[in-house]
């Protein structure tokens, strides 16, 4: 029986991997213009993020109170050429070297002693003001990240030897989520930026932690000013065996996923509303699960520091298969709770999720922020009770031109001492989050 912690591997653990696919700060990489001339342009893109990590309590890790390191560079060139008639060819190429150090992240999923230079992105397309088509490695995000949101999951070596023909490590940087890009993919985008708009696309996985699945799919939206209603389809083609088998996702093969969802403000300033909702049907049992959340939030424009509440609702079926969800509008989405969704649980799947939380804007430069989640585990196989109460406290100051600083504090309190930490502690974890524009 494959074992973790004291907790079943194909059950606890495998989930855990699936479902935190950790994120970065939704930072786009930096260009430095080389060339630009007659139509034609080529960019130096350079991206560099830095972490340290603490945690008093372990998910996994050997060590009772890790500590631990991650960064990555992002490095290549962009370009694009103007072909007249409002037409375009570009693309990418870039690296991604990265790495964890010290003890690894608190799930034991990265061992401190992962690096790796890779091909990140390498794709062209061809795009014109109403249709645009691409094709390569390269990332691609639908919606508000609750299905797609790039192949984030940066598993270390913490899972090797267990099963010689599981090979996951994608070079550290966990939390990080250092590569983003999926190796096959084309893509297909339709429309402008208001009214009725589609994208087409397949995609192929080359990541061990997601199964290396391939897919195909729609998203179909219309855009307006009160708001963006979208509706997407995806079809599971093909996983690789071995690899679905050890993470428990072999039912993503012929596995059907549709959902709706809406995002916008109704036409009130100050308010924002998003929700979503998912039916999916298991590739190999057939099994239906649903998923779906509610937000709202209000803008308090006229206060000091023009805080924003918002309230959010989400539910995750047991069995349901959060697929390559990510960070999309900041801290909260879709990593509910940095400790629970990263580390010690519950994950996208069997749960209820209550969120509350505050943002507010001292200066230009400084937003800070608090979240609280509430989790009920509904997972009636689990091995551990995953239910539990989390508090984030956080900010993002721009220090200076070519520095910018988050910090993350976060208290983590199981409701049973049958937990994923082997106690009901308050477990404090925190992060600083460094992005260096070049």
């Amino acid at each position: 029986m494959k074992k973790l912690n004291g907790h079943n591997l194909s059950g606890y653990l495998l989930s855990a991997a699936v479902a935190a696919a950790t994120a970065a700060m939704a930072m786009p990489a930096q260009a430095y213009n080389l060339y630009s001339q007659d139509g034609a342009e080529v960019n130096l893109d350079v991206e560099a993020v830095f972490g340290t990590f603490s945690s008093e309590e372990t998910y996994g890790n050997s060590a009772s109170d890790p500590g631990w390191q991650e960064g990555y560079i992002k490095y290549g060139f962009s370009g694009s050429r103007d072909l007249g008639n409002g037409a375009t060819l570009f693309g990418a190429a870039n690296a991604v070297s990265s790495g964890t150090w010290g003890d690894g992240d608190a799930a034991g999923l990265t061992t401190g002693d992962e690096t790796k230079t890779k091909i990140e992105d390498l794709y062209i397309g061809f795009r014109t003001d109403m249709f645009e088509l691409s094709a390569g490695r390269q990332n691609l995000s639908i919606g508000d990240g609750f299905i797609l949101n790039g192949d984030s999951l940066n598993l270390g070596k913490g899972l090797e030897g267990i099963d010689p023909a599981f090979e996951p490590d994608r070079g550290g940087a966990y939390w990080l989520a250092a590569r983003k890009a999926f190796d096959k993919t084309v893509v297909a985008r339709i429309g402008g930026d208001a009214g009725l708009r589609s994208d087409i696309f397949w995609i192929e996985s080359d990541n061990a932690g997601q199964a290396s699945m391939e897919l195909g799919g729609a998203n179909l939206e219309y855009v307006t000013e009160k708001g963006t209603f979208g509706a997407m389809y995806i079809k599971g083609l093909g996983v690789d065996a071995g690899e679905a088998a050890f993470m428990g996702l072999e039912g993503r093969d012929g596995q059907k996923t549709i959902s709706v969802r809406y995002q916008g403000n109704a036409g009130v300033e100050n308010l924002f509303l998003s929700a979503e909702y998912v039916s999916q049907e298991d590739g190999v049992s057939g099994d239906d699960t649903n998923a779906w959340y509610a937000e709202a939030g209000w803008t308090f424009a006229d206060a000091p520091w023009a805080p924003s509440v918002n309230y959010r609702f989400t539910r995750y079926d047991e069995g349901y298969d959060p697929l390559f969800f990510g960070f999309s509008r900041g801290y909260g989405t879709w990593f509910q709770g940095e400790v629970a969704a990263n580390y010690a649980g519950p994950f996208g799947t069997g749960t209820d999720i209550n969120y509350l939380g505050v943002t507010a804007h001292p200066t230009e430069m400084l937003t800070v922020g608090a979240g609280y989640f509430n989790f009920e585990d509904k997972n009636d196989t689990d091995a551990v009770d995953l239910s539990a109460n989390e508090l984030n406290i956080w900010a993002e100051w721009v220090a200076m031109d070519h520095l910018i600083i988050s910090p993350v504090l976060g208290f983590y309190t199981p409701d049973s001492a049958n937990s994923s930490q082997g106690n009901d502690n308050t477990n404090t974890y925190a992060q600083i989050i460094a992005i260096v524009p070049f």
